[in-house]
């Protein structure tokens, strides 16, 4: 590219990110001190949403996406002790669950979209994948069903959970659930030795095609150090906030490329799949509740359909025990990885 033109379209680049970035940090923030649940998250996304709509044009560089990423992974690592490691066993009625919820959450919304919305089996199998959203869309961009309909179904799916899980699992909660939260605070050099390292494994997973690799290589290597006793600590409030902030600014610009003409063709079907996605995560979500002591919050964070690095900081924000969190997000990343094309072969 001429230098001319690169310098161009840098200048455009940098147009973009400024206004996605003051209106995600302003919306954070606003929604933090207004004491909304995850408010950082939902304020930043719908702000930079409310941007977008306003015919400005949002977007983040890669980098700074990934650095949020990897920033949530090492927060949900940083609990993970070699006490944690015991405790693994006593969640396996929670983890066998959650698997057995994102086979029927799949399949459910399979046969809606297909048998009432009239998609093909291959679109809505993309499109009801409760989680790596990125995953689903690349599959459908190499020419497995419709790629605008499952871009469309699952930012829409996502916005949703974003704005709607926060408060619902808050206002089911009868108990305390942030029981193993780290009441240290990281050092600033460790956090960004475990970053760099974050960062590298990520770009490698993201070559490799592994969905969520930033958020997914933040907590390997959190987890390995902090139970390998290298690190000690949790991360920062105000580096938690930040990460948040960008992570909702990423949602926000994320649905600048829905369209009016998605929308009207769409806009019924992904609303039925959400509800029916919520519909079966409380299900599964409430019977673990009976065969276990843990809180519903907790169990629903980890079961919810929304996209993983959401969810993940959701309930990283909502102060839920993050080694809980990660091993269930752990599980439910691979778990999607084989469930997705088991169901489009069907």
């Amino acid at each position: 590219m001429p230098l001319r033109k690169r310098s161009e379209a840098m200048a455009l680049d940098l147009r973009s990110y400024l206004p996605t970035l003051m209106a995600g940090i302003a919306g954070a923030a606003l929604a933090a001190l207004a004491g909304i649940p995850a408010g950082a998250l939902i304020g930043s996304t719908l702000a930079v949403a409310g941007v977008s709509a306003l015919g400005l044009k949002v977007g983040l560089p890669n980098g700074l996406r990934d650095l949020a990423f990897a920033t949530i992974g090492v927060s949900l690592g940083s609990s993970v002790t070699e006490d944690v490691f015991g405790q693994i066993g006593t969640w396996g009625i929670s983890l066998s669950i959650l698997i057995l919820s994102l086979i029927v959450t799949v399949l459910t919304g399979r046969l809606l979209l297909t048998r009432i919305f009239g998609l093909d089996a291959q679109t809505a199998t993309l499109a009801s994948s409760p989680g790596t959203m990125s995953n689903a869309v690349a599959i459908a961009a190499e020419g497995t069903g419709d790629a605008t309909a499952v871009m469309f179904l699952q930012l829409m799916r996502l916005l949703a959970l974003v704005i709607l899980v926060p408060p619902l699992a808050v206002a089911f909660e009868t108990s305390e659930a942030a029981s193993g939260l780290n009441q240290t605070v990281m050092g600033l050099p460790t956090l960004f030795g475990l970053l760099a390292a974050a960062l590298l494994l990520g770009m490698i997973g993201s070559r490799l095609g592994l969905p969520a690799a930033s958020l997914l290589s933040g907590m390997v290597v959190s987890s390995a150090a902090h139970a390998g006793g290298i690190a000690q600590g949790a991360t920062p409030a105000w580096v938690i906030f930040g990460a948040f902030a960008l992570t909702g600014a990423v949602l926000g610009a994320r649905m600048s490329r829905v369209t009016l003409g998605q929308i009207r063709r769409y806009a019924l079907a992904g609303l039925s799949t959400v509800a029916t996605a919520l519909i079966v995560s409380l299900i599964f979500a409430l019977i673990a509740v009976e065969l276990t002591t843990l809180s519903f919050s907790q169990i629903w964070i980890a079961y919810a359909p929304g996209g993983v690095e959401a969810m993940a900081a959701i309930g990283l924000s909502l102060g839920l025990d993050p080694a809980y969190v990660a091993v269930h997000h752990f599980a439910r990343i691979f778990a999607l990885v084989f469930i997705v094309p088991i169901a489009l072969k069907l």
